[in-house]
């Protein structure tokens, strides 16, 4: 382990099993290695120099290689969901509008075979893997030149700031505001150059995406914009490739996104990592275990506690409407069959009705004063009971001949003939 930097967050298990990997195979990819590392922006140069150090202590190379290809397998299901979503989208609607695929993949410029290739024209996917794969690839060292430009691009504009924001730019020489200008454009071209040349590297991440709630072009936009915030925070000085550094920048831009935008009920981007982990490793096991993992096993495999295991399976679950049709026929849907634990059932529903119509029948032989003192005493009507103050006030009385009144009235109720009924239900209960 490299005592000079501070380890990363980590799962012990996943990280042993990835170096005896490692160790059998002799390399490791990136992907591998940022699936079992908990990296965090703020320490990320600091994360990947203690990465490389510690594979580079057990003989492990870092596999940083691009893949340049797509699956066709991703290229055909993009092309049946773009066509179940739109089914005119095979009628060349690009003669309609031909800057409509521009607008979205604005960081390639269109080539001159962009407009004549009409067989692919209706494919996005197709068109845009054409236009990117006109970009070379970069060397080590022609992506350290693209950063120092990127650099000086950056310290001239900042020096440009501070002087309009001082109000003294106007006070600068002419050749060197020229100079500092030209510089900056220079570093905004440098910055292009490094995106366009690694546009191949988002799109082998985001096809692994494929499937999570979002389409292969979103993704790849998403995972764009992650690779222009890693253009932003590279450091050359380092010493890794920027497709090492970038790649994590990348990851976590699509996943928020993922997380942000495919799920109807939005679950934070920590949870979707740990439910990746979790549902990935339980495939494995399934496998290779020829039947369903507890959750006692599968908590030992990602090094987590059986409590938190069950609460992310808990999690991931996806929502289901309630409309949703049941069986083959469309008469029912999934609430009827689903319990409401707060709803009264039938039966009671059925005795609470009978008891009110037969404390109805009761107060139906009382006079019209005695049956109103007797409702608003004990709150029949309204589930409020008044008091004798409340109402006496009603009827322009004192509440002692309120009471007197609720008192000869009670008497008839008791009587056997009138109150059996209602004694019928009290012994029921």
């Amino acid at each position: 382990m490299n005592d000079g930097a501070t380890s990363p967050r980590l799962s012990s298990a996943a990280w042993s099993a990835l170096l005896q990997r490692g160790r059998e195979q002799g390399k490791v990819t990136q992907e591998e290695v940022f699936e079992v590392l908990d990296l965090d922006a703020d320490t990320l140069d600091a994360d990947l120099t203690w990465i490389r150090a510690e594979l580079a202590s057990h003989s492990i190379t870092l596999d940083e290689a691009v893949e340049e290809e797509l699956d066709p397998e991703v290229l055909a299901s993009q092309r049946a969901e773009a066509v179940l979503a739109d089914p005119l989208g095979g009628i060349d609607l690009s003669v309609e509008d031909p800057a409509g695929t521009r607008r979205r993949l604005h960081l390639v410029k269109p080539g001159r075979g962009h407009g004549g290739d009409r067989g692919s024209s209706s494919d996005p996917v197709r068109v845009y893997l054409k236009e990117i794969g006109r970009v070379a690839l970069l060397t080590g060292p022609e992506e350290v030149t693209l950063a120092k430009r990127i650099e000086a691009g950056s310290m001239a504009a900042v020096r440009l700031a501070e002087l309009a924001a001082a109000g003294r730019l106007d006070d600068l020489d002419a050749t060197p505001r020229r100079r500092l200008e030209r510089t900056c454009r220079d570093g905004e071209r440098a910055k292009s150059e490094l995106i366009q040349a690694n546009l191949r590297l988002v799109v082998s991440i985001a096809k692994r995406y494929v499937g999570r709630g979002m389409q292969l072009l979103d993704l790849i936009q998403e995972g764009n914009l992650g690779l222009m915030r890693a253009v932003e925070k590279f450091d050359y000085t380092k010493g890794f490739k920027f497709s090492t550094y970038a790649t994590w920048w990348i990851r976590q831009a699509i996943t928020r996104a993922i997380a942000d935008q495919a799920r109807t009920i939005r679950i934070p981007v920590h949870m979707v990592e740990s439910i990746n982990k979790v549902h990935r490793i339980q495939r494995q096991m399934m496998q290779d275990l020829e039947r369903e993992p507890t959750i006692d096993e599968l908590a030992a495999k990602v090094d987590m506690t059986s409590e938190r295991v069950r609460e992310i399976l808990r999690i991931s679950q996806d929502p289901l409407s309630l409309d949703s049709p049941v069986g083959e026929s469309d008469d029912s849907n999934l609430s009827d069959f689903i319990e409401d634990t707060q709803a009264d059932a039938p039966a009671e529903m059925a005795a609470r009705k009978m008891l009110g119509d037969a404390v109805i029948e009761a107060l139906s032989e009382l006079s019209d004063r005695e049956k109103q003192v007797v409702r608003l005493r004990f709150g029949l009507d309204d589930g409020q009971a008044r008091t004798l103050e409340e109402v006496g006030r009603e009827f322009g009385v004192t509440r002692e001949r309120i009471r007197q009144i609720e008192a000869k009235t009670l008497a008839k109720l008791r009587n056997p003939h009138r109150s059996q009924k209602l004694r019928d239900y009290l012994e029921a209960d």
